[in-house]
């Protein structure tokens, strides 16, 4: 097994379909505002290579860089040293799937603020359920 396989078989992935046109999911995954609604406030970009920083509250600012930005499709950024963050939407009948895919996850990894990956993963597994929900809420009000 190529350590590539390995790696994404660890990747975290959400799926939800929103009751909304995918140019406002777009705006809501792809903007400042937007994703300061419902993730983390940031000075993020839309400019592929653009570096930027989520305010992880207690765990101070995460460097990010975007790394991918094909609108209204996807959108791929590194989050600290180690993850990368993609933000996949498609068209289905005048709604919109949505899929965050978080990866960059080492079993024997450790964070910048000293947890195994291990423990963070489980902890982000579940805290992305109530963000995908945050932000359904937000898109289908």
């Amino acid at each position: 097994m190529t350590n590539h396989a390995s790696q994404s078989s660890l990747d975290i992935q959400k799926t939800i379909t929103l009751q909304a046109p995918i140019q406002k999911v777009w705006d809501a995954v792809a903007t400042s505002e937007g994703i300061a609604a419902w993730f983390m406030p940031n000075d993020f970009q839309p400019e592929l290579g653009y570096e930027f920083h989520l305010n992880a509250g207690p765990f101070g600012n995460s460097p990010c860089k975007v790394t991918e930005l094909d609108p209204p499709n996807r959108l791929s950024f590194r989050w600290g040293k180690d993850w990368t963050l993609t933000f996949a939407l498609a068209e289905v009948d005048g709604k919109t799937e949505f899929t965050l895919i978080h990866s960059g996850w080492d079993p024997e990894g450790i964070t910048e603020f000293g947890e195994t990956h291990t423990v963070v993963r489980e902890r982000m597994n579940n805290g992305w359920d109530g963000l995908v929900q945050k932000l359904r809420s937000i898109i289908e009000a």
